[in-house]
């Protein structure tokens, strides 16, 4: 990763303390792109909110690439890539903001006196103007599902994966700020996220799929996670016992990965796995893989690696072009962002580009609640069907700790 430290100037306001509500409203008020993450793990939120018009760009270049937020699609010839450039820069833990150096002064006093205005909840954060959502219906995605089997049995790949949605109402109490908070509580261990874009949509996440990081220690990153049960509640992760159809379906996304490694001539990585890891309320099989890029000589490794990773066979299938299609022609419906891939880029932090799963799109009055399944030759569509209830579950429970009234 290029040594490209953060474009932030001195704000005049380093002496405020703002609250994450009053920086996200600001943003929301002014019409202005915004994203706000947290790395798993940590204690920080990070928001960044771009001045600028121009936010769709190509697949980005990871190395050079200023300080931002990128936000891109499953499939790029159908949505754009969104790049949401840190012109102002606020953490959860100072309670400061900071603005870029080509930020006008016009804009920094509108801003600032945004802040400090009383806050309203009324904002058209879904200015994306709600399409017709065509929902999969159960029966719909069980004949999908079976189609995938007879054609995976045929030969004609070796496994896909599907998803649906569900639309579900917002409760009248519903706050867009809070409901990020109560992701942070309930999800610590994932990569959580919230971007709001005008004319593209409003998104919330808790992913717990690295797709790719690049440390400030210039380690490399990347992960292989698949296989999907319920939690053990308090029981050890070692007692998990794992069907044949995960530890296969796991196994095709780590190979997957090794082909990409060796489609580069990359032999020097380090793996570790495959292992239990608990995500929410699920459990999945997942392998780690880094490359120490202070030893290996690859500089773009991780541009490169982005555009063989996306879209992932945890997301897409194996092989790609065949699980691609099956998908475009059965889905139903338009995945938009939903298992893209969406993170910081050259921040303090380094570079976190994670999947979006577990997550949701926000709309005026409802949520779209997405889910997938990983389908192979050994898959049931009723436990594929119950496997995207359970996904469904992370987005769920935080729409149902408001009240409906």
């Amino acid at each position: 990763m290029a040594d490209i430290a953060p474009d932030t100037t001195n704000s005049g306001t380093d002496s405020i303390v703002y609250s994450l509500e009053q920086v996200v409203h600001a943003a929301l008020a002014l019409g202005l792109p915004v994203a706000a993450w947290r790395l798993p793990l940590a204690t920080e939120t990070t928001v960044c909110i771009s001045f600028d018009k121009d936010l769709q760009i190509s697949q980005p270049a990871l190395e050079s690439s200023p300080y931002g937020f990128v936000f891109s699609p499953f499939v790029v010839e159908e949505q754009p890539s969104i790049f949401i450039k840190a012109d102002v820069v606020y953490s959860s833990e100072t309670g400061q903001i900071r603005f870029s150096a080509a930020v006008t002064e016009a804009q920094k006093q509108e801003f600032i006196v945004t802040l400090e205005q009383p806050q309203t909840t009324n904002y058209s954060w879904h200015l994306h103007a709600s399409e017709t959502i065509n929902q999969q219906t159960e029966t719909g995605f069980k004949s999908a599902v079976t189609e995938a089997i007879e054609t995976i049995n045929q030969g004609q790949m070796e496994k896909v994966v599907l998803s649906r949605t569900a639309l579900e109402p917002l409760p009248s109490s519903f706050n867009l700020v809070a409901a990020y908070s109560l992701v942070l509580q309930s999800y610590p261990g994932a990569f959580v996220s919230l971007v709001s874009v005008p004319e593209v949509g409003t998104w919330l996440g808790a992913s717990p799929e690295i797709l790719v990081t690049i440390d400030p220690q210039n380690i490399f990153r990347t992960v292989a996670l698949a296989g999907t049960q319920p939690a053990l509640g308090d029981e050890p992760v070692g007692n998990a016992i794992w069907r044949q159809k995960e530890i296969e379906e796991q196994g095709m996304v780590e190979r997957y990965i090794l082909s990409c490694f060796k489609k580069l001539r990359l032999r020097e990585y380090t793996e570790v796995g495959p292992r239990t890891i608990v995500a929410g309320n699920l459990m999945h099989l997942r392998t780690d893989f880094s490359v120490d890029l202070k030893e290996v000589d690859f500089p773009t490794l991780g541009t490169d690696m982005l555009e063989l990773l996306h879209p992932t066979s945890a997301v897409c299938g194996l092989p790609k072009e065949p699980a691609l299609n099956f998908i475009l022609q059965h889905e139903g419906y338009n995945r938009s962002y939903y298992s893209g891939y969406l993170g910081p880029v050259n921040s303090p932090d380094g570079t976190h580009l994670y999947v979006n799963l577990r997550c949701m799109q926000l709309l005026k009055d409802e949520a779209i609640l997405y889910a997938g399944a990983g389908i192979t030759g050994e898959s049931d569509a009723e436990k594929e069907w119950q496997e995207t209830q359970h996904k469904m579950q992370t987005m769920h429970k935080i729409l149902s700790q408001f009240n409906f009234g």
